[in-house]
C-alpha cells in the first residue's frame, strides 16, 4: 500500500470514527465495515492499533467537551464517580476476556454478516428507545444506581462492533427512567475509561512489540495513519458531541434505526455478491 493511500484512508477513517463515536451507530461497526469496503490493512496487526488510536481522538473530544463535568467527579460526593467506575467494570471483564475473540470474528470470513445482524439490533434498540422516550408513562428521575448498572451492562455487549456503544447506553438510561440530559452525559463520561483504558493496552503492547504495531509496511505508515487519524477523529468527534446532545433531547432516533437498516442490508448484499474480502 502507498503511502497516499495511507494518508486518505485515515482521513475517511478518522472522520468516520469521530462522527459515529458518539453518534449511535457504533464507530467500531464502521470502522471494520470501511476497512473492509475500502481493503485497507497495512497488515501485521497495525491496523488493531490504528482502530485503538483513532478511538484517542473521539477521547480528546468527550474531554474537552465535558472538561467541567470531569473536573466535578472528584469532588464530594463522590457517589457520580462511584457509579461511573462500577458502570465500567462490565465493559473491563468482558475486553480483558473475549476481546481478542471477538476481535477474530469480526476479521474472519462471516465479518460482513456478524456486521448485519448487529448494526440492525442497534435498530430496533433505538426505535425501543424512542418509543419509551415518548411514552405517557414515563416519568423521568435523576440519574442513579438504577440506571447507571444497566447502562454499564450494555456499555459491555457493545463491544461487538456493529452495536453502538452511545445508543445501546442511551437505552439503557432512558428505558431505566432516568433524564435524557443526564443519560447523555453519563454515557459520554463513560466511554472515557473504557477508551483509555484500550489505548494504554495498545500503547503497553507497542512498546513490548514496536514490530507488531508496525504492521507489514512498517512504524512510518502506521505514524502516518495515526497521526491524521487521531486528527479527524478529534474534530469530529467534538461536533458529533454537539449534535447529539440536540438529538437526545428531542428522542428522535427514528432516521439512525433506517439507517442501520439501509447499513445491514447493504452489508448482506456486499457479502452475498463477494464484493468484500
Amino acid at each position: 500500500m502507498e503511502i497516499w493511500d495511507v494518508i486518505w484512508k485515515s482521513i475517511v477513517l478518522g472522520t468516520v470514527q469521530g462522527l459515529t463515536e458518539f453518534l449511535p451507530v457504533s464507530s467500531s461497526g464502521h470502522l471494520v465495515f470501511l476497512q473492509k469496503v475500502l481493503r485497507y490493512d497495512i497488515g501485521g496487526g497495525g491496523m488493531t492499533f490504528v482502530n485503538v488510536m483513532l478511538h484517542f481522538g473521539t477521547l480528546v473530544a468527550v474531554c474537552a467537551v465535558f472538561f467541567k463535568d470531569i473536573l466535578a467527579l472528584f469532588k464530594k460526593p463522590f457517589k457520580p464517580l462511584l457509579m461511573l467506575i462500577v458502570a465500567t467494570i462490565p465493559a473491563g471483564l468482558v475486553g480483558v476476556l473475549l476481546n481478542d475473540r471477538i476481535d477474530a470474528l469480526f476479521e474472519g470470513p462471516n465479518a460482513m454478516l456478524l456486521l448485519a445482524v448487529c448494526f440492525s439490533v442497534t435498530a430496533l434498540l433505538l426505535l425501543l428507545c424512542e418509543l419509551a422516550a415518548h411514552s405517557e408513562r414515563r416519568r423521568e428521575r435523576e440519574l442513579g444506581w438504577a440506571n447507571a448498572i444497566p447502562m454499564g451492562l450494555m456499555q459491555a455487549v457493545a463491544l461487538f462492533p456493529g452495536i453502538s456503544r452511545s445508543g445501546s447506553t442511551i437505552v439503557a438510561g432512558t428505558v431505566s427512567g432516568a433524564r435524557t440530559q443526564d443519560v447523555a452525559k453519563f454515557s459520554f463520561l463513560m466511554s472515557i475509561p473504557v477508551i483509555l483504558g484500550s489505548v494504554l493496552v495498545e500503547l503497553i503492547g507497542f512498546i513490548k512489540a514496536p514490530e507488531f504495531a508496525a504492521g507489514a509496511n512498517g512504524g512510518l505508515y502506521t505514524a502516518v495513519g495515526v497521526v491524521i487519524g487521531v486528527l479527524f477523529s478529534a474534530v469530529f468527534g467534538f461536533l458529533a458531541i454537539k449534535l447529539m446532545m440536540k438529538v437526545i433531547s428531542k428522542a428522535n432516533y427514528k432516521w439512525f434505526a433506517l439507517y442501520l437498516i439501509l447499513l445491514s442490508a447493504t452489508c448482506i448484499w456486499l457479502d452475498v455478491l463477494g464484493l468484500v474480502a
